[in-house]
């Protein structure tokens, strides 16, 4: 791949480059133990270490002789390293200076920097990694919650490369069962009546759950977007700092504070969503409030989930009219999912006067909170969880495989759709064979199955994509 040549000595840091107690500086590749050795206090024994082990000394400036940091270098022998290839580590002090010094002095002395995902390339060029693993170690590192994380270590321990493994299997023993009639063919008999296809169909059915398994994973790894909408006064920064516990948004009891929408990252029982507090809903002349409303407006044609939230304690008003939220709550309805929420129901009181008209039975269907006390909020962010998962569809048990990336879902597609057409052309019902069924034919089918899912794991996989895959990567890893 471009860029990436494995007999290269390369460096990178792998830490953040910030006042911090630690940072760890990593190298890999052919001699790169001896050539850090050049630039390292104590060479003879960074040479002569054995794997696994560590080695404390200085790392020095050989042309003046200068003292850079004081480090530990933790080492690791061919294959037993992430890249399975010689590899160091080296543990010196945090902050910008230090580590930047350390790092510089590497590069003069016959290091390269290290690209994008190099490492992780390295690591899958070696065999110690498949493409599903190298794409759930991008994935854990990009996490928003332990679920999101969770599924990707599942994918980093290996459970999807297992079960395209299993696939790969039941494919393969459909085509040695082929082959067998191909080369002993019961002339009296006709192959579509005798062919045994149990095995062909579960693989089916185990592409199928892959393939449904990436809109619920794609949740995961992306997030949602949440919007809170109501009246103003409703409680919605309220709730939106209870779901963030923490304060950012201003709560006042003053009518239009919030003007503008604010967002911030929240965990719904580990959903990742992007909850945006808004202006609060009505008719105002203030052009700024205005713009705002309208801005709520334009948030909710892309949201997967609105909190419509109406005030509770209104309800105890002679004059309290909910047509506006019953309106607002049926347009938005028709396209995207809305949970309806009764709040400040610490204000509302238990018994009411006989002469107030309203209709408590209305609400009966809202979710009842109190944004100030916290009642009710979780089994709100439960709520908003179970509209998620079955807007989503499957299943997130962390135990069973899904998919962790796109080109992963496409290819498991074309597996699939190769598969059913082998099944269509087996039994003679595929509109290219008709009568006339050609076990060549079935057996192409098959082994471009086993193709699709070759490129999953990498086994096959054409270099755009590898380098699509690990430019994504960050520097270090």
């Amino acid at each position: 791949m471009k860029g990436y040549n494995p007999e290269e000595p390369i460096a990178a840091i792998a830490t953040a480059i910030a006042p911090s107690a630690l940072a760890i500086i990593r190298v890999s590749g052919k001699g790169c133990i001896e050539l850090l050795s050049k630039v390292f206090s104590r060479p003879k024994a960074l040479n002569e270490a054995q794997g696994n082990t560590i080695v404390y000394g200085w790392i020095v400036d050989p042309a003046g002789k200068v003292r850079v940091d004081e480090v530990l270098v933790s080492v690791f022998r061919q294959p037993k390293s992430y890249t399975g290839e010689e590899m160091a580590e080296i543990s010196c002090h945090g902050g910008i200076k230090p580590v930047t010094s350390v790092f510089s002095l590497l590069l003069k002395n016959g290091f390269r920097q290290a690209e994008r995902g190099e490492y992780t390339f390295r690591a899958f060029v070696n065999g110690k990694t498949d493409l599903t693993k190298a794409e759930a170690v991008r994935e854990i590192i990009e996490s928003k919650t332990d679920a999101s994380r969770g599924l990707a270590l599942g994918r980093l321990a290996g459970n999807l490369s297992q079960e395209i493994f299993n696939i790969k299997e039941l494919i393969i023993s459909t085509i040695g069962a082929i082959e067998v009639e191909i080369e002993y063919p019961e002339d009296e008999e006709n192959f579509s009546d005798t062919f045994d296809d149990s095995k062909l169909r579960l693989a089916q059915e185990k592409l199928k759950a892959l393939s449904e398994s990436w809109k619920s994973q794609k949740l995961y790894q992306d997030g949602a977007r949440v919007i809170l909408c109501g009246k103003t006064n409703a409680g919605k920064s309220s709730l939106f700092n209870a779901l963030l516990k923490e304060e950012r948004a201003i709560v006042s009891d003053v009518e239009g504070t919030t003007r503008d929408w604010i967002e911030s990252w929240v965990s719904f029982d580990g959903i990742p969503a992007r909850l945006f507090d808004t202006a609060g809903l009505r008719e105002t002349d203030d052009v700024v409030e205005k713009r705002g409303v309208e801005m709520t407006r334009d948030l909710t044609k892309d949201a997967d989930v609105i909190i419509y939230l109406v005030d509770g304690s209104s309800i105890t008003d002679k004059n309290f009219d909910n047509s506006e939220d019953e309106l607002f709550i049926e347009q938005v309805e028709k396209t995207v999912p809305v949970v309806k929420v009764l709040n400040k129901v610490d204000k509302m009181e238990l018994n009411h006067d006989d002469n107030v008209n309203y209709d408590i039975s209305k609400y009966d269907k809202f979710v009842r909170i109190s944004a100030k006390t916290g009642q009710g909020v979780s089994a709100l962010i439960q709520t908003v969880k179970n509209v998620l998962i079955s807007e989503n569809m499957t299943s997130t048990e962390r135990e069973q495989a899904g998919l962790g990336s796109e080109r992963q879902k496409l290819a498991v597609d074309d597996a699939l759709d190769s598969v059913n057409h082998a099944l269509e052309v087996a039994h003679g019902t595929s509109l290219d064979f008709g009568e006339d069924i050609s076990l060549d034919a079935v057996v192409q089918d098959l082994e471009d199955t086993l193709s699709f899912l070759s490129e999953i794991t990498g086994e096959v996989t054409p270099e755009d994509i590898l380098g699509n895959i690990f430019a994504n990567f960050c520097v270090g890893k």
